[in-house]
């Protein structure tokens, strides 16, 4: 709840001290940065996760590992996303604000890198820190910068930089990672994270590149203003996917020591219907108030997202398939999976664009990821079935019992 609140008050505070336009260059700025981090991550978090969890690897040679990883991948984040943004970004000619977005690519990967040894050990308590205070601090910084300060598009960058400054100096101290630092390179260790890490990276950077895609073919087909529009209407629609989120880091967790994993995925499959249930209403709820949000949040000058949120839901609904199932895979040690059918929707997702947003803007945009998103969805869901032997008619056939959970919290809500 921290998060999601954190999260649209930033982007309301954003939106009206800035306008689309701004917005919109924010947006194109970011998008490089984010998506190196998905695919720079290495999946370490996840393979920390499986080979701690499962104790294939001990947490010494885990912690020297990772400290080896991410000095090599921060120097190649901040190159790499330096000369994507200066020579494929209209957003880059302001070399200062491309700085600014470079220096928390270190500082995230430190905290994404160690974040898989707590969860390894069930400590989702302080797991979930490591998501929620980052998001926490950058609202109050960027209230600071924007509303108190008056500051411009540099505030934004540089409110960004300060949730993740801490966190990486708190885990810094709290796992002592400066003992597990050290020039004998752990040759096997490395070999043996990146191997299955290297296969969780690339299907997180492909399912990021499948969500933002559609800004960077509209940062080259359209203008800033459209790019701003879009992100404020598809923003609103993935706090919809935070409700999912909520489970997904205790599934892995519990899918990576499961002694039975058909027993498991049935209660995944549960979890998924549930979860149905309530986006489903959710987004029946966004759907109808849609206007008042988008206006009364952002302002007339945003009118134009509301579309944009209304065309997006269903797509969003879908793909709750991938978003609860994809975990259970991931403890399993199977994200290749998942990396299939995200990977065949990339390119229906690029097709559309090219062919949506000159005619439609930021409405095109919103139609093309709807359609990719529903195929991925559908394709995730065959794949799924397949990999747990599980038929899709059991996966998504609702039962009584489905709702138990939600009838025991209420009872005890009574009492």
């Amino acid at each position: 709840m921290i998060a999601i609140l954190s999260g649209v008050a930033s982007s309301i505070i954003i939106a009206r001290a800035l306008g689309p336009e701004k917005n919109g260059v924010i947006a194109a700025l970011t998008v490089y940065p984010v998506l190196f981090m998905s695919f720079g991550g290495l999946g370490i978090s996840e393979a920390t996760t499986y080979l701690l969890g499962r104790k294939i690897l001990s947490e010494k040679q885990i912690r020297a590992g990772i400290t080896q990883i991410w000095m090599f991948t921060s120097v190649i984040g901040a190159v790499t996303c330096y000369l994507l943004l200066t020579y494929f970004s209209k957003s880059g000619d302001n070399i200062y604000y491309v700085l600014l977005v470079l220096i928390p690519i270190p500082l995230t990967l430190f905290s994404d890198y160690f974040s898989g040894i707590y969860l390894a050990k069930g400590d989702i308590g302080f797991f979930n820190k490591l998501y929620w205070v980052p998001k926490l601090i950058t609202v109050v910084l960027t209230a600071t910068f924007l509303l108190l300060l008056m500051m411009d598009i540099e505030g934004v960058l540089i409110a960004s930089i300060g949730g993740p400054l801490l966190m990486a100096v708190a885990l810094f101290y709290k796992t002592n990672a400066v003992n597990a630092f050290s020039f004998h390179v752990e040759w096997g260790v490395i070999k043996r994270m990146l191997g299955l890490g290297s296969i969780y990276a690339l299907n997180i950077f492909v399912i990021l590149l499948n969500y933002r895609i559609d800004i960077i073919l509209l940062d080259f087909l359209s203008i800033p203003y459209e790019v701003g529009i879009y992100t404020k209407g598809m923003g609103i629609t993935e706090y919809l996917w935070q409700i999912p989120l909520i489970f997904s880091h205790v599934v892995m967790q519990r899918s990576a020591v499961a002694k039975d994993d058909k027993v498991f995925s049935l209660k995944v499959t549960q979890l998924l219907r549930l979860s149905l249930v309530v986006i489903g209403l959710a987004s029946l709820v966004l759907f109808v108030l849609s206007e008042f949000l988008i206006v009364g949040m952002y302002g007339e000058a945003f009118r134009g997202s509301v579309s944009v949120l209304k065309i997006l839901l269903p797509g969003i609904l879908l793909l709750t398939f991938y978003k609860v199932m994809s975990t259970d895979l991931a403890g399993k040690g199977k994200p290749w999976i998942t990396l299939k059918a995200m990977t065949m929707a990339l390119p229906v997702n690029v097709l559309c664009n090219m062919y949506l947003i000159p005619k439609y803007g930021a409405d095109g945009a919103a139609i093309a990821s709807t359609i990719s998103y529903s195929f991925a969805a559908f394709v995730f869901l065959h794949f799924y079935s397949k990999e747990v032997d599980i038929p899709v008619k059991t996966i998504v056939h609702f039962k009584k019992s489905d709702f138990d959970p939600i009838v025991e919290i209420i009872k005890k809500l009574r009492k």
